[in-house]
């Protein structure tokens, strides 16, 4: 793949292509650790979070619905990060540490945002060793694997990092 095509047409920074395979990993990784950590049920109770407890009872259907609904959340993310690193340049300057702290801001918000307004209105008292062990999770297989790829493949210059 030669540079222009891998960057854009004319050298232009490729947001779908940064977005899906930012989507695509971050979404893989973490469904793959919350999977090991939680058990097989983890995409009935994504699925609950927009339809309640009911899903947890409703099959293959909730458990395809909590997948996609879980890829969306990982594309979204993506392209929050696409969009903010537009303007704010310095998140693909520093991909590293730009992507460890936005890993923290994902989990934050799922865990302090999203879970309390979802319809299973899930809320602490959080432990300790949750929250961090939350945190070091997303900050490495969500936050990482966005910065990255949005590094790597949609540069302000367009140019492809060697």
């Amino acid at each position: 793949m030669n540079n222009s095509s891998a960057s854009g047409i004319l050298g232009k920074p490729n947001a779908l292509l940064a977005i899906s395979v930012g989507g695509m990993f971050a979404g893989t990784l973490d469904l793959t650790q919350a999977l090991v950590l939680f058990g097989r049920r983890v995409p009935l109770a994504i699925a609950a979070g927009l339809l309640g407890r009911q899903a947890f009872t409703g099959g293959a259907g909730m458990y395809v619905l909590g997948v996609l609904l879980h890829f969306f959340i990982a594309f979204s993310a993506t392209a929050i990060f696409y969009g903010a690193s537009r303007k704010l340049t310095f998140m693909t300057e520093h991909p590293l540490v730009c992507g460890l702290f936005y890993g923290m801001a994902v989990e934050l918000v799922m865990s302090y945002v999203v879970l309390p307004l979802s319809a299973l209105h899930s809320r602490g008292p959080y432990e300790l060793r949750e929250v961090l062990l939350g945190l070091v999770v997303h900050m490495i297989v969500v936050g990482l694997p966005i910065s990255f790829s949005v590094w790597r493949l949609a540069r302000h210059n367009g140019a492809l990092a060697s």
